[in-house]
C-alpha cells in the first residue's frame, strides 16, 4: 500500500492485525472492518501509524500496512 493513497478524511479497511487486541475490538472489526482515517502517529521512530475512527465505534490506530483504501 502506498501512503500516499491513504489521507486523513479516506475510507479505510483493516486487513489484518500484527497484535494481539482487545475481544472487544476484534468484534469491532468482525462486524465492520472499515472506518475513516482521522490522523496520522509516529510508532517507533521509524514507522508511521494511522487512527482511524472505525464504523462500529472507537478510535483507534494501525500499522499503514494494516490497512487498505476501502
Amino acid at each position: 500500500m502506498s501512503q500516499a493513497a491513504i489521507t486523513i478524511g479516506s475510507k479505510v479497511r483493516v486487513t489484518r492485525v500484527r497484535d494481539r487486541i482487545p475481544a472487544g475490538l476484534v468484534a469491532t472489526l468482525q462486524a465492520d472492518a472499515t472506518g475513516t482515517v482521522k490522523d496520522f502517529k509516529l510508532t517507533d521512530g521509524k514507522g508511521i501509524g494511522v487512527v482511524v475512527e472505525l464504523s462500529g465505534g472507537g478510535t483507534t490506530w494501525f500499522f499503514d500496512d494494516e490497512i487498505t483504501p476501502a
